[in-house]
């Protein structure tokens, strides 16, 4: 059941009832690696909550549910994202009708310290979120003090380790993905087009070291702050800077669209792109995108999932609210080993075969990195078509 940790003690005795009627059992075989989205009944009717239950200041006690926090921005600038993530927690709280997880909602926009003290406080043994990497920073070291592992949504690999486990879309394997499979494809001269953002720094660092790993050449790299004429001016630079095969663009489809046909001018060459392009359904409209490469997630199961969501909540969901979902599924597979009011076992996390939800399969690395297995898509006019699907198992 997810709430806010504001609401708490007003709406006590109705969360006890809704927290009876989430479901009677966990799934079984859960979050296998060729794991689809669960069908969803709805909640069902609470029953008249037994007597006996303690609600006193704080949370109600609690002695068979695992308690755990949601740490995401639920106003402010990222409101909407925060929500989304919000959202996705209680579907996966639903379509697994679990029993045994219990998840309160608390406002990393008011102050994520201050959320993440109240969520000790209030006995949570395992932290999600929060979103913002900033925020991750903020909060790592007391949940580190009270023993509480974190499960962050950042992509900032920086914030990781140390009780910290990321699972954003990290750029660099994105980078490492498209490079080797152009590698694969006969391409052997390497140039790239990066922004000055760290963004832009972590995809330069991949490249050079994929492009090395690959076996190819690296010719140049050209970066540009974010600006039109900077953009155009880098793009040049690059075209004229010799006999490239293969180009990454490690920016948004919007910016690609503006640069590939300046990359172009120097003669023909294989457009590379980034997990940004995942969602951006203009690059298929532009006729030099169409044939270009990115690697991401698959998209089959979120699919599902964003159908799922616009019934529910009568709207889509951003992409990130996927994140939220299947750290719900990690933790119901976790939770059916794991005894209520003790420490979260954050060694499972570290399980050699991994973990599998709506973006594929994935591993967590010994610094707290989700590795993920990732497709390589080629744009064309009618959209984006795999070439290259992610890997099924490890």
């Amino acid at each position: 059941m997810a709430e806010t940790a504001p609401q708490r003690q007003e709406n006590a005795p109705l969360r006890r009832q809704l927290l009876r009627g989430l479901g009677v059992m966990a799934m079984a075989g859960f979050l296998a690696a060729c794991q689809v989205v669960p069908k969803s009944s709805g909640p069902a009717t609470p029953p008249p909550p037994p007597a006996g239950d303690n609600v006193g200041p704080g949370l109600p006690t609690d002695t068979d549910r695992h308690r755990v926090a949601l740490l995401v921005p639920e106003s402010g600038t990222n409101a909407d994202v925060g929500t989304a993530i919000a959202n996705a927690t209680t579907m996966a709280l639903l379509d697994s009708r679990t029993e045994k997880v219990r998840i309160t909602t608390y406002d990393t926009a008011l102050g994520a310290a201050a959320a993440a003290r109240q969520a000790v406080a209030d006995g949570n043994k395992l932290i999600l979120g929060p979103l913002l990497s900033e925020d991750v920073a903020a909060v790592a070291p007391i949940a580190r003090a009270a023993k509480v592992p974190v499960l962050s949504f950042s992509n900032d690999s920086s914030v990781a380790g140390n009780g910290v486990f990321i699972m954003g879309f990290v750029p660099g394997q994105s980078v490492e993905r498209v490079v080797a499979y152009a590698r694969s494809k006969g391409h052997q001269r390497f140039g790239a087009l990066v922004p000055k953002t760290v963004y832009g720094e972590r995809s330069t660092a991949a490249f050079r070291a994929a492009v090395a790993a690959a076996g190819g050449t690296l010719v140049s790299i050209e970066s540009y702050d974010r600006s039109a004429t900077a953009l155009t001016g880098a793009a040049r630079r690059l075209a004229n800077a010799g006999a490239i095969d293969a180009v990454l663009i490690a920016d948004s489809g919007g910016n690609a669209i503006r640069a590939v046909p300046v990359v172009k001018s120097g003669g023909s060459k294989q457009i590379l792109g980034t997990e940004l392009w995942n969602t951006d359904a203009a690059l298929g409209g532009n006729a030099a995108m169409r044939g270009a490469w990115f690697a991401s997630v698959s998209d089959g199961l979120y699919g599902q999932l964003a159908a799922k969501y616009r019934t529910r909540y009568g709207k889509a969901p951003y992409r990130l609210a996927s994140l939220g979902y299947d750290s719900v599924l990690l933790t119901v597979r976790i939770a059916r080993d794991w005894k209520p009011g003790t420490n979260f076992p954050a060694s499972r996390l570290l399980a050699a075969d991994g973990f599998g939800g709506i973006d594929g399969i994935f591993r967590f690395n010994n610094r707290g990195i989700a590795e993920r297995a990732l497709e390589v898509s080629e744009v064309g006019a009618g959209g984006f078509r795999v070439i290259d699907p992610a890997p099924a198992k490890w």
